[in-house]
């Protein structure tokens, strides 16, 4: 029984880590170097990250410096960056690239404050899910003989005492960074 409400607690906390990624990765208008995260680079023929092959720095509130260690690699990134959907065109000038994050449109933050709900449900769906399975367990459990009737409703209890927290720390995360987004 305890076991289980450990495992529950992990996969929630595993979804939190997601939507937390997910969130540093959304494009707010600042110059954020999560936003390169997912990209990757064919260096040597191995799909690599750019920050394990330059170094990103945030030189200005809305301008990204990538300076690659092997300089040989600047076209290679400046390719992988115009190829993703970060949608910021990189300038070249040599030795370093520069992304220049455009000040946000009020169209564009709702539009992004939607983006951000989507990923919340999402979320808030996943823990969902990770409930039921937990619940459909201790159920199985009380089917075997391994728990008794007590022990049933107060796991029941507890499981959803922990999702109703993981919930409002999604809710939480939400609401600071759409505040995040409006007030750019």
């Amino acid at each position: 029984m305890k076991e289980q409400i450990k495992v529950l607690k992990e996969k929630m906390q595993k979804t939190l880590n997601v939507l937390d990624a997910d969130l540093a990765a959304v494009r707010a208008g600042r110059a954020n170097p999560a936003v390169l995260d997912r990209v990757t680079v064919d260096y040597y023929g191995a799909p690599t990250p750019i920050n394990q092959m330059a170094a990103i720095s945030v030189a200005e509130a809305r301008i990204l410096v990538i300076t690659p260690w092997d300089k040989s690699m600047l076209t290679a990134i400046e390719k992988a960056i115009q190829a993703s959907d970060v949608g910021i065109n990189p300038i070249n000038d040599g030795s370093v690239l520069r992304l220049n994050f455009p000040q946000l449109t009020e169209e564009r933050r709702k539009e992004l404050v939607k983006e951000i709900k989507k990923m919340g449900e999402e979320s808030k769906v996943a823990l969902r899910s990770i409930r039921r399975d937990v619940m459909e367990k201790l159920k199985a459990m009380k089917k075997n003989g391994e728990l008794t009737e007590d022990d049933l409703k107060n796991s029941e209890k507890e499981v959803q005492n922990v999702t109703d927290k993981f919930v409002g720390n999604v809710d939480e995360m939400i609401s600071a960074k759409e505040k995040e987004i409006m007030s750019i």
